[in-house]
């Protein structure tokens, strides 16, 4: 005979096993699309035949970074209308081509100072999302605080590529880590949440998972940027 104690029990333990298994897949595709990155920007970088093509063409690069914000775009907005491969492969392919532009990154900072930031940047990435995955605390008022400071630095970022202000550029640089910082613990503590009520099918789970290593591979690569602008060293 079960007891209700029992089912609960079991439930509970079958939602942990879900949430562990999904959060895992989530982190995975995180790490796939984040070594995408970095492998693509670092061939195009020492490759002076594919800096002439994708950098030295201003208008494919600019091209690039407009086809980067539709495809990202285009996943947010049609993920419930297209199947989970096609999701993955948009995320995957949405990795290169961000590789291709942030290829600049190794002509101008030294390869020393890409590599101590980026051990900066998991370090405190690492830190914020196992603060927002395990709180007790709801970060909702945090992440709504965060989202109206990147609408300020966006906008500041925009009003500085005509105004060339010194200062401006330290005060976004900083601005911008604190901002990517809350909203990396409050983003894992948004997909555990979804984690926790989500109809783990294999359809379903898998585009979650994909949305969810979006979000954290977006935070990480702008604060990763971010701390460069602060900590790395120019050629």
């Amino acid at each position: 005979m079960e007891y209700p104690n029992q089912n609960a029990e079991t439930a509970g333990t079958l939602s942990q096993v879900n949430l562990s298994a999904y959060m895992t897949r989530v982190f995975g595709w995180m790490t796939l699309a984040l070594t995408l990155t970095g492998l693509t920007a670092m061939l195009v970088a020492s490759t002076p035949a594919l800096i002439n093509i994708f950098l030295g063409n201003k208008i494919l690069f600019y091209g690039l970074i407009i086809g980067q914000v539709l495809l990202v775009g285009a996943l947010v907005g049609f993920v419930n209308k297209i199947p989970a491969w096609a999701a993955t492969l948009v995320f995957l392919g949405y990795s290169v081509l961000n590789g291709l532009t942030l290829s600049v990154l190794f002509l101008v900072f030294t390869a020393s100072s890409i590599a101590l930031v980026f051990f900066i940047t998991a370090g405190t990435f690492g830190f914020m999302v196992a603060y927002g995955y395990f709180t007790n605390r709801d970060l909702t008022s945090v992440g709504n605080l965060m989202f109206m400071g990147l609408i300020g630095v966006l906008i500041a970022s925009l009003a500085n590529l005509f105004m060339q202000s010194e200062t401006l550029y330290w005060i976004i640089s900083y601005v911008g880590v604190f901002v990517f910082i809350g909203l990396t613990a409050y983003d894992a503590q948004k997909i555990k949440q979804q984690a926790l009520m989500m109809n783990h099918d294999s359809e379903t789970s898998q585009k979650g998972a994909i949305m969810g290593a979006l979000t954290l591979y977006l935070d990480f690569i702008n604060l990763f940027i971010f701390l460069l602008r602060i900590f790395g060293s120019r050629k």
